[in-house]
């Protein structure tokens, strides 16, 4: 009986197990969302990818990779209510979307509490800029672009005023949120952003690796290493701040 029992629990402890890794490669699958918890430290990191284009209110096409804000919002919620996770780690290769959503996201990542790091490796473009910004310490591969132009809407537009103060709060609001988050000036973003020259078919202005960290945007220059790094010793940091305190 004895034995037939440790067998049992055994098997259920192995089978849980196979469950876990399944739901966990699922959320890889789908929205690009794992939890490192196997490292050296022992720290629990929420790791979790924006890619492709940010899909808001429309539907983009089949045939476009997207970061779904729906999605995004409530593993967000789950991660700073959770008292496993201890920290979130934001891979980042978006060529922008919808600016509103994507400005959405961008606030949420700002409100955590917990230590957040963003990695830009490829691209950051368009309302990618915000929401590589909002992490509490940011990193750029070298070779990663950052791309900062006017907003733009797609579809039926009607050429009136209204529409022109319209774009100019979406922008402003954006120039808002990445003066607070970076401490350049909304003067200088804006002037990067009207840049003539650069871009063929567009204004603005493309940031290469370095060239981000010298305007100001982004703190370092680095890749998964530096920005593990960096988080795992803020997590520290804050375990030991709590401890002193108790």
């Amino acid at each position: 009986m004895e034995f037939s029992g440790v067998f049992l629990l055994g098997y259920a402890r192995k089978k849980y197990r196979k469950q876990l890794m399944n739901q966990q490669l699922n959320n890889l699958l789908e929205v690009g969302e794992i939890v490192l918890e196997d490292g050296i430290s022992g720290h629990h990191i929420l790791f979790l990818s924006i890619i492709g284009e940010i899909e808001g209110h429309n539907l983009s096409s089949e045939r476009i990779k997207t970061t779904k804000y729906e999605h995004l919002l409530p593993i967000l919620a789950k991660a700073q209510d959770s008292e496993e996770i201890e920290g979130i780690f934001f891979l980042i290769n978006t060529v922008g979307g919808d600016c509103s959503c994507g400005l959405a996201v961008a606030e949420m990542i700002a409100s955590i509490k917990k230590p957040t790091v963003s990695l830009i490796i490829g691209d950051s473009h368009s309302i990618g800029v915000p929401l590589s910004v909002a992490a509490d310490r940011t990193f750029i591969a070298p070779t990663a672009t950052m791309v900062l132009h006017p907003v733009r809407l797609n579809g039926t537009i009607i050429g009136a005023p209204q529409t022109f103060e319209y774009f100019k709060l979406i922008q402003d609001r954006i120039l808002k949120f990445v003066e607070a988050h970076t401490g350049v000036t909304k003067s200088k973003i804006e002037r990067m952003m009207l840049r003539q020259g650069m871009m063929v078919k567009d204004l603005g202005t493309i940031l290469v690796g370095e060239m981000a960290v010298k305007e100001g945007l982004i703190h370092e220059v680095g890749g998964i290493s530096e920005a593990l790094f960096w988080l795992h010793q803020e997590i520290e940091r804050r375990r030991k701040r709590r401890n002193y305190k108790n």
